[in-house]
């Protein structure tokens, strides 16, 4: 059987950690960044866990799960 091949898009914006949880950057924090406080461009910089209704999905395109 042939093997399924990941997803270029979703490699590029998510990644696995060690214990397995999907992680994701945050919006709005690649550009127009001279405007917003230096709190709120700290605060986009930290990366999030993918929400419970799209863990599926996400595992599922990057082979996974």
């Amino acid at each position: 059987m042939p093997k399924n091949k990941t997803h270029s898009g979703t490699k590029k914006r998510f990644r696995v950690t060690g214990s397995g949880k999907l992680m994701r950057e945050q919006a709005g924090h690649r550009h127009l960044a001279e405007h917003k406080s230096s709190r709120r461009k700290r605060r986009l910089s930290a990366d999030l866990a993918v929400s419970r209704a799209d863990q599926k999905e996400v595992g599922r395109l990057l082979g996974k799960r």
